[in-house]
C-alpha cells in the first residue's frame, strides 16, 4: 500500500505542479480550490474514508463466518445502495451549489463573480463524489480479501484522469479552472473504472441487487454513519479552515491548500496506508476475541508509524522553501505564494505525527466495531479546532488556521489512545514512548543536518528546476542516511525491523 500510494502521491505533486504553474496563487485559484473543497470534504465524510472504516470490518467478519459467497452478496446490496445515495446527494448538489458556497467561503459574496465562478466550477466536480463513493465500495470489498495495491494504486488513476484532461483541452478552454475542474470528474471515474477487474477476478460482482433490509447493510450503516465524523474530523477542520480564511487576503486558502498537499504526503503515504492495512488483521483478532492479538499488532504498528513519519516532519521542516520553491514556483505562482505556503506548512508540520497516529488508533476501535468513542474524540477535537483557529488568524492570519489545526490533530490522537488504552488495558505505553524518543532525536539530528546542506545556495527564485530538483534529491538522500545512521546507534527495534524486511525481499528476488 506504501509503494502504490507514494506513486499516486508523486503523480499527485506532479498534478499540483500543473495547477500552481497555470492557476497561481489568486483569486482564481482560491475559487477553483473552494469548489473542489465541497465534493472532497464529502469523499471523506462519506466515502473513502468512513466507508472503509464500516465495510472492511463487516466483510472480514462475513468472510470469517460466513464464507465468501455471503461477503459477495453484500457487496452488491452494499454497492446498490451506495450508488443510488450518492448519486442523489449529487444532483442535490448541483442543484445547491449556491448555498454551498455560500456555507463554506461565506466572504466569497461580496465578490459576485468569484462567487459565480466557484459555484460554476462546483456543479462541475460534485459527480466527482459519485464515482469516489463506488470506488470506495469496491476498494473495501478488496481490502476485506487482504488485496491492497491495486485499490491503493486507484488514486494514482485519478491523478492521471486530471492530468490527461488538462493536456487534452488546456488549449480547448480558454477557463484554465474549469479544465481542472472536468479532470477531477473523469478522475474520479477513473479511480473506480482501474478497480473493476480485480474486483471481478476476486468473484465479486456489480449486478444491482435492492435488497436494501440486509442484515449485513445495516451493520455496516450503523459502522458508517459515526465513522463519519470520527475519520474525518482532519477534512472538517480544513472546511473550518476554509471558511474563516474566505474572509482573509486573498491567496489564504490557496496557501493552505498546498501546505496541506506536502503534509498529506507523510500522512497518506504512511498514515492511512498503515491504517487500511492494518484493519482487517485487527478485524479477525477482534472477530475471534484475541484482544491480545490485537493488542500486540496496535502496538507494534504505532511505533513503526512513527518511526517513518516523525523523520518525514523533521524533513519537511527543515526542508519546507526549498520543497515549495522546486514544486511550485512556476509560471504564475510568484515568490509571495512561495513565502506564504512555506509559513502554513511549516506550523502544519507540528501536527503531522497525531495525524498519522489518529489512522491507527482509529482503526484499532473500528475492527471492534466501535465508532462511538471516535465520535466522542471528534467532537472533542473540533471545539477545540473552531476556537484556536479563531483566536490564533487575529495574531497569526492563515498561518493560525494551520496551527489550530496541528493542535487539534494532536488533541484528537491524545484522547483517542487514553480511551483505547482505557479499553485494551495492556498497551505498553512506555515502550511507545521510549521508541518514540529514540526515533524524534534520531529525526532531529538529520533535520540539523538537512538544514545546514539546504542553506548553502539560494531558495528565493524559480527556474533551474532540474540543477534544484538533483540538489534538493541530494540532501534527502543524506537525510536519509543520517536518520538511519543515528537509528542503527541508539538500537530502534523499528528501524532494524524495516532493515531486515528490506534484505529478505532483495535475497527473495535475487534467489
Amino acid at each position: 500500500m506504501t509503494a502504490a500510494t507514494s506513486i499516486s502521491r508523486i503523480l499527485g505533486f506532479a498534478r499540483d505542479m500543473l495547477v500552481a504553474r497555470f492557476l497561481g496563487a489568486g483569486g482564481l485559484s482560491d475559487s477553483f480550490f473552494v469548489a473542489f473543497r465541497v465534493p472532497n470534504l464529502l469523499r471523506e465524510l462519506f466515502a473513502e474514508g468512513s466507508m472503509s472504516s464500516g465495510v472492511i470490518p463487516v466483510l472480514s467478519q462475513y468472510n470469517a463466518t460466513k464464507g465468501q459467497s455471503a461477503a459477495a452478496m453484500l457487496v452488491r446490496s452494499a454497492f446498490t445502495f451506495i450508488a443510488v445515495l450518492s448519486g442523489l446527494v449529487c444532483l442535490v448538489g448541483i442543484f445547491f451549489a449556491p448555498q454551498i458556497v455560500n456555507i463554506i467561503a461565506p466572504g466569497f459574496s461580496a465578490n459576485p463573480a468569484k462567487f459565480t465562478q466557484t459555484v460554476l466550477l462546483t456543479r462541475i466536480m460534485v459527480p466527482f463524489l459519485f464515482f469516489v463513493s463506488i470506488s470506495a465500495i469496491v476498494m473495501g470489498a478488496l481490502n476485506s480479501r487482504k488485496i491492497f495495491f491495486v485499490p491503493a494504486m486507484a488514486s494514482t488513476w485519478f491523478n492521471i484522469g486530471i492530468i490527461s484532461t488538462i493536456a487534452a483541452l488546456y488549449f480547448v478552454l480558454a477557463d484554465h479552472s474549469m479544465v481542472v475542474a472536468i479532470g477531477v470528474t473523469v478522475g474520479g471515474f477513473f479511480q473506480f473504472a482501474s478497480q473493476v477487474p480485480t474486483f471481478y477476478k476476486n468473484e465479486f460482482s456489480l449486478r444491482p441487487s435492492f435488497n436494501f433490509s440486509h442484515p449485513g447493510l445495516k451493520q455496516i450503516g450503523l459502522l458508517v454513519l459515526p465513522a463519519a465524523i470520527g475519520t474525518s474530523v482532519s477534512q472538517l477542520n480544513i472546511f473550518i479552515s476554509t471558511i474563516l480564511a474566505s474572509y482573509l487576503p486573498t491567496g489564504s486558502i490557496t496557501y493552505l491548500y498546498y501546505a496541506m498537499r506536502l503534509i498529506q504526503f507523510p500522512v497518506g503515504v504512511f498514515g492511512v496506508a498503515m491504517g487500511m492495512a492494518v484493519l482487517p488483521s485487527l478485524s479477525e483478532h477482534a472477530a475471534r476475541g484475541d484482544f491480545d492479538s490485537l493488542t500486540k499488532d496496535f502496538t507494534f504498528s504505532l511505533k513503526l508509524l512513527f518511526s517513518i513519519t516523525i523523520p518525514s516532519m523533521i524533513g519537511l521542516i527543515s526542508l519546507s522553501q526549498p520543497i515549495v520553491n522546486v514544486l511550485f514556483q512556476h509560471g504564475h505562482f510568484d515568490y509571495q505564494a512561495m513565502r506564504g505556503t512555506t509559513t502554513a506548512l511549516l506550523y502544519y508540520c507540528t501536527g503531522i505525527w497525531a495525524m498519522v497516529g489518529v489512522r491507527v488508533v482509529a482503526s484499532t476501535f473500528y475492527s471492534m466495531q466501535d465508532t462511538k468513542t471516535p465520535v466522542r474524540a471528534a467532537v472533542f477535537t473540533l471545539i477545540i479546532n473552531i476556537s484556536m483557529s479563531v483566536i490564533l488568524m487575529e495574531h497569526l492570519s492563515f498561518a493560525g488556521l494551520a496551527l489550530a489545526n496541528a493542535l487539534s490533530a494532536s488533541a484528537n490522537f491524545l484522547a483517542l489512545f487514553y480511551f483505547l488504552n482505557k479499553k485494551l488495558k495492556h498497551i505498553a505505553i512506555r515502550g511507545i514512548v521510549w521508541s518514540f524518543m529514540k526515533t524524534l532525536l534520531s529525526s532531529v539530528l538529520m533535520g540539523v543536518a538537512g538544514w545546514y546542506l539546504v542553506n548553502l545556495r539560494q531558495w528565493d527564485s524559480s527556474g533551474h528546476f532540474l540543477v534544484k530538483s538533483l540538489y534538493l534529491t541530494l540532501i534527502i538522500t543524506v537525510c536519509t542516511v543520517v536518520y538511519f545512521a543515528a537509528a542503527y546507534v541508539l538500537k530502534s527495534e523499528e528501524v532494524n525491523y524495516i532493515v531486515k524486511t528490506f534484505k529478505r525481499k532483495i535475497i527473495r528476488r535475487t534467489q
